[in-house]
């Protein structure tokens, strides 16, 4: 009988290791704070229209994301998630329809949000935004200590805490953050101006947090002249625009994430290292309060814990908006992405289990 469980045991994780998947890279973006309730509602009456909440120059902003229904505001909103992953992907996380994603951390904040989806674990230890280097293994190490993935596991992010939340000093991966240069005696023309141009961008969020714009900048510019098999691109203005109470600014900030990541699939979709073989997720770290406390977000804050999640790529059915009642959590992006490059995350802690509806 032992020897037939070793049996099993081993044939189980051949067939979990195997490559049964066109995917063999991985984009991965995180929309900090970025609430459910506009990405499949769109624009929030009660704070579009609020004075408190938007400046003198509202107007411009209501006619650029307001409209008669739902439908046609998170178009307006985000016009490639709708116009595009919702046809060829799949989108997780309408409440109104029964669908849900929610954090599994009971913290419902920055670091204990994005150490849950990069190592697929919740850490009741890892309790703060200044909690130090994060003491567990990602996803992303994982990957990059796999055969062809050797440095080519990389990360940019516009807030500087995603250094310490993937523990670059243990792993020595790349993850660039506020501030850095992309270094290297090989960098093309794009590259060299990526690493002038942040320097240039005003200092609107304070330190350790650049826009997004100059986070953008610099990963399409590494995609292009390195080829990365795996990329973790963490954007933060909308919550920073959020917690600065300007409504107008984060409905803004969210379209502007959605016009870069269709600048992104576009090129993807023309470079043969990247067409037909890689596959996007977009989600966020944590969910916001609604009414007067959409600003925060955290345990004082209801509905922060609520998230979604948007795929799309070669694997992944293409059954758009998830219709049906059901319930995921983001400690299981990671086993997920695993799985769609043919491995399975171990770690020195427990891990989620993957999505598997993801996954044909």
């Amino acid at each position: 009988m032992k020897a037939l469980i070793i049996v099993a045991a081993l044939f189980l994780v051949t067939a979990v290791s195997a490559q049964p998947f066109k995917t063999k890279n991985i984009i991965m973006i995180s929309m900090d704070g970025f609430r459910w309730h506009e990405l499949f509602r769109g624009a929030d009456s009660s704070l579009i229209f609020s004075k408190k909440y938007n400046s003198i120059d509202s107007a411009r902003y209501v006619q650029k994301f307001w409209g008669p229904d739902e439908q046609t505001r998170r178009e307006k909103l985000m016009p490639f998630v709708w116009q595009h992953i919702a046809q060829y992907g799949q989108l997780y996380g309408n409440r109104d329809l029964g669908n849900k994603v929610n954090v599994r951390n009971t913290f419902w904040f920055s670091y204990p949000g994005r150490s849950e989806v990069q190592t697929g674990y919740f850490d009741p230890a890892v309790n703060s935004n200044d909690y130090p280097d994060n003491p567990n293994e990602n996803v992303l190490e994982f990957i990059n200590k796999k055969k062809g993935y050797e440095g080519k596991v990389v990360s940019f992010a516009s807030w500087d805490a995603v250094a310490r939340i993937l523990n670059r000093d243990r792993n020595g991966m790349l993850v660039n953050i506020d501030g850095e240069d992309v270094k290297g005696d090989d960098l093309t023309s794009l590259q060299k101006e990526a690493n002038r141009f942040q320097h240039y961008s005003p200092d609107i969020f304070g330190p350790g947090e650049r826009p997004d714009a100059d986070t953008y900048l610099m990963s399409k510019a590494y995609i292009m002249a390195k080829h990365p098999k795996v990329v973790y691109i963490d954007f933060g203005d909308t919550d920073e625009y959020a917690h600065g109470g300007r409504y107008d600014f984060y409905l803004d900030g969210a379209n502007k994430t959605d016009i870069m990541i269709s600048d992104l699939w576009n090129y993807l979709q023309q470079d043969p290292f990247y067409k037909g073989q890689t596959t996007l997720l977009i989600f966020p770290d944590h969910g916001r309060g609604e009414g007067s406390q959409w600003t925060s977000h955290g345990q004082k804050a209801p509905h922060s814990d609520e998230t979604y999640l948007m795929v799309m790529g070669p694997d992944t059915p293409a059954t758009g908006e998830q219709k049906t009642q059901g319930q995921i959590y983001q400690d299981q992006y990671a086993q997920t992405m695993a799985m769609l490059l043919g491995f399975h995350f171990t770690a020195n802690h427990p891990v989620g289990e993957p999505v598997n509806s993801v996954m044909k």
